[in-house]
């Protein structure tokens, strides 16, 4: 018997599971910190769902909701961060996050279920989420504190009242159309962070995404400015390249996966290499996260939230830049500037 908040049980409950493939059968990797390991999204999961999060929780991991309150929501949702996953006895609830709409003032209430028993709760008016609406919720991870935005404006912040390196397992359950999860880190960037990282929406199939891919840089790069690529790399890979193109077609930077013999690089304009120190992180069925910061006269690059160093890049030839262009074996969720 299953309880989704205040203690209550409600019955059987069927549950939706999912753990993350992170190699395919037979597949000989290269060691690869964890830290550089990111879990890939969940897309259309069936509610009540839950899943293992790879790695558990740690200072600077994001988990991003995108999903619909359906137009006939007359309860609640919850999203639980628990420590473990059985059924009986209930495991320890870190972090549970309830948006209830049955009253005539929806609010939120956060709480901590320990040993059994629900801890004090506390609970947050004006809830901004409303029936028939979608909605992208960042749920993001400090030292002392979880924090949570909805639709790209801060909502409330609650702190720990179990260590956070004991949760391991994500639930979600209740009224709730789950569109996609994402587990993220966060932006490494100082000079292109914010209290919260930009949230943009995983898309599955989207004839946006289709590869090659191509995206509109109008007004060129300019210091600050963060490029975003997401996705997964196909069963048989054999090539994947970011590049920057001017006007006249020209890439004065390459970003350049190669699988022959399993090398990152950066590729200039006249076709000259320079190898990127880091593990080699695109395997088959693997996800990736690649984020490109301009800063004056180059570009800094990051790998799933891991800095790795920067390329020299003429100011005015950023300026000039005018296409996003991605290619290769790897199917897209995400591509922003």
């Amino acid at each position: 018997v299953s309880q989704p908040s205040g203690g209550r049980a409600t019955g059987t409950r069927i549950y939706s599971w999912s753990c993350p493939t992170l190699m395919s059968p037979g597949e000989k990797l290269d060691p690869i910190p964890d830290s550089f390991i990111l879990q890939p999204p969940v897309f259309h999961p069936v509610v009540p769902y839950v899943t293992t999060i790879f790695g558990g929780l740690h200072a600077g991991k994001m988990v991003m909701l995108q999903g619909v309150v359906p137009l006939d929501a007359h309860s609640r949702f919850q999203v639980d961060f628990q420590c473990g996953c059985s059924l009986c006895p209930r495991p320890d609830i870190a972090f549970h996050f309830n948006p209830r709409f049955h009253t005539t003032k929806p609010h939120v209430i956060c709480n901590t279920l320990h040993g059994g028993r629900w801890q004090r709760e506390a609970r947050w008016p004006h809830l901004a989420l409303r029936r028939g609406s979608s909605f992208l919720i960042l749920f993001l991870f400090g030292n002392e504190e979880v924090k949570v935005s909805v639709n790209g404006q801060h909502f409330l912040h609650f702190h720990y009242r179990l260590p956070l390196s004991h949760v391991n397992t994500l639930g979600i359950f209740g009224d709730i159309l789950v569109e996609a999860v994402g587990f993220l880190n966060i932006n490494p960037f100082v000079e292109g962070s914010r209290e919260y990282p930009a949230g943009h929406p995983f898309l599955l199939m989207s004839p946006r995404l289709e590869v090659p891919c191509s995206h509109a840089l109008p007004q060129g790069l300019s210091p600050g400015q963060v490029i975003i690529v997401r996705g997964l790399v196909l069963q048989e890979p054999k090539h994947f390249t970011v590049s920057l193109r001017d006007q006249a077609a020209h890439a004065p930077v390459t970003l350049r996966a190669s699988f022959a013999d399993r090398t990152l690089a950066w590729i200039s304009r006249w076709g000259q290499k320079k190898l990127i120190s880091a593990p080699f992180l695109f395997y088959p069925q693997r996800f990736f996260e690649v984020l490109l910061l301009c800063q004056e006269g180059g570009l800094k690059l990051a790998l799933n939230g891991q800095g790795l160093g920067a390329t020299s890049v003429n100011q005015q030839a950023l300026e000039q830049l005018r296409e996003l262009r991605i290619s290769g074996s790897v199917q897209l969720y995400c591509v922003h500037s």
